[in-house]
């Protein structure tokens, strides 16, 4: 394994859902009201918030923070839905975010992964600062 002074700058965590609460999983108050929750758990202040149903069935769905962004697509005629969590503050758990949305949303199978983001040397961290 390559070992390198390098440091990470941000986390992303992708999860699936799947076989979700039916009635949630298709009313877009219900999921931009947790989705809005989980993205509080990940950071302080929402900057923006944005849902739309496309399609006349998928509903796509942006929570901004100052720290973390939330990104959710739905497909409710199979009962799934993707989530894409980034944040850069190393104070913010995102797991508790995924707990939260698999829990409302009655998620009987997930997966979830994280990629490190921004991998760069440590001394150029400096010039970062006001990131993390």
């Amino acid at each position: 394994m390559l070992k390198t002074n390098n440091k990470f700058i941000g986390r992303h965590v992708i999860l699936e859902i799947n076989e979700c609460n039916n009635k949630k999983i298709k009313d877009i108050e219900t999921i931009e009201q947790i989705i809005t929750e989980a993205a509080l758990t990940a950071g302080k202040e929402i900057k923006e918030v944005i849902f739309k149903k496309v399609n006349n069935q998928s509903i796509i769905g942006v929570v901004m923070t100052a720290e973390t962004n939330l990104t959710i697509h739905i497909c409710p005629e199979i009962e799934y839905a993707a989530v894409n969590l980034f944040t850069y503050n190393k104070r913010v758990d995102p797991f508790a975010a995924v707990d939260l949305i698999t829990e409302k949303f009655e998620a009987e199978i997930t997966k979830v992964d994280e990629i490190k983001r921004g991998n760069i040397k440590e001394n150029k961290l400096g010039s970062l600062i006001h990131f993390c």
